[in-house]
């Protein structure tokens, strides 16, 4: 007999690799060409050749020893000290290689500092829509999931709700912007009125609460536009990072966090973090990519790639009559659904071979999530499939 926490998470299981699993089902009866798979944030733009280059020259260059033998918790120091100068470079921050931890991905990273934080009980604070995966690592620690309404006029996060729902329980609140799922990046305004919101609700109740930045998409960016580095605006921010989705390597799970050492209890969180990492079965994050991604930081994935796919999506929905706000960031469009049940629409559209992830999974019914992280091709064939359906249910 499994846990009673896992049957509840089996029960739950995650709706887009549901879809995931689905897509590659039908491939099999249709063929991969006539599947229309927008279900899962899996990037299909190839990583900069400078990773490639990078791994030959870590393989050929190092002995076996020194490239897969075990190291600090925290990760290797000199990848560690690459890291926060290349963070420094770019936002004017003073961090050091002991302000960073080399994680499993921004999930790994996630899981690590929820486990260093929470007491049972606690609660986390996060704005809908929201990676639904959220609900799962703050359950992990026996926390509670605390959920601010969507704002769906242009998906900045409902302020005065937010301050509402802060508690003495409240123990961190998990930003993520760009957005999964919307694509929109929280604004500067928005993040300054949310830190004095925090500042004022620490004073008030007498604790700390700290915000956890969840950044797999910080690199994916359009029109020029500045993702607010949210340690310049907060003293308790602790940042997670990726390299899944901006040198397109999910697979390899590698990313960090960044524990400021203005965050209150700054030694203890780093101490707990390294302790966490390694009782979690993490252990360290992968040697190998540790070296690779410390000689590729400056390397970016071909974003103009995305862009097309962007505009191509965009226009074609819009001009179909479909209702949703361009998205600034990440590789996502959250469309209103022509119909409230947002799961019979994704039925719906399923039945025409394109599979797309309701917005309920993400705290925020009536909509669904687009992935648009696929070959232009794909959406090409795919529009037509849009058409008729809303066609069809007007």
């Amino acid at each position: 007999m499994i846990s009673k926490k896992m049957q509840e998470q089996v029960k739950n299981s995650s709706v887009i690799r549901a879809m995931f699993e689905e897509g590659k089902r039908l491939a099999d009866i249709y063929g991969a060409e006539n599947v229309f798979d927008f279900s899962l944030g899996n990037p299909n733009v190839e990583p900069p050749e400078d990773v490639k280059n990078a791994i030959l020259e870590v393989v050929n260059d190092s002995n076996s020893t020194g490239i897969h033998g075990y190291m600090n918790n925290s990760g290797y120091e000199n990848v560690r000290a690459a890291i926060a100068n290349s963070i420094n470079n770019k936002f004017g921050t003073a961090f050091t290689p002991k302000n960073i931890i080399m994680t499993v991905g921004a999930a790994g990273g996630l899981n690590v500092i929820l486990k260093t934080l929470l007491n049972p009980k606690d609660e986390v604070i996060t704005f809908a829509p929201f990676f639904g995966e959220y609900r799962n690592y703050v359950k992990n620690y026996d926390g509670e999931l605390v959920v601010v309404s969507p704002n769906t006029i242009d998906f900045q996060p409902n302020l005065e709700e937010f301050k509402e729902k802060i508690t003495a329980n409240t123990k961190a609140v998990i930003i993520n912007s760009p957005n999964n799922p919307t694509g929109v990046i929280y604004s500067e305004e928005t993040i300054i009125k949310l830190s004095n919101i925090l500042r004022e609700k620490q004073k008030e109740l007498g604790t700390d609460i700290y915000i956890i930045a969840d950044e797999p998409y910080r690199e994916l960016a359009y029109d020029n536009a500045e993702v607010p580095y949210l340690s310049k605006y907060y003293e308790n921010t602790i940042i997670g990072y990726s390299y899944s989705k901006s040198l397109s390597l999910p697979g390899e799970r590698i990313g960090y966090l960044v524990i400021s050492d203005q965050a209150a209890d700054y030694e203890n969180i780093v101490a707990a973090a390294n302790i966490a990492n390694r009782i979690l079965g993490f252990v360290n994050a992968p040697a190998l990519f540790q070296r690779v991604i410390a000689k590729c930081l400056d390397a970016k994935v071909d974003l103009e790639a995305y862009n097309k796919n962007r505009e191509l999506l965009y226009k074609g929905l819009l001009s179909f009559g479909y209702e949703c706000i361009k998205p600034e960031g990440a590789f996502y469009m959250f469309v209103k659904t022509p119909i409230e049940n947002d799961a019979e629409f994704c039925s719906l559209a399923n039945k025409k071979n394109i599979l797309i992830v309701p917005g309920s999974a993400f705290g925020c019914p009536g909509y669904v999530r687009i992935a648009y992280c696929v070959a232009y091709e794909t959406i090409e064939k795919a529009l037509p499939g849009f058409k008729a359906l809303i066609e069809e249910l007007r």
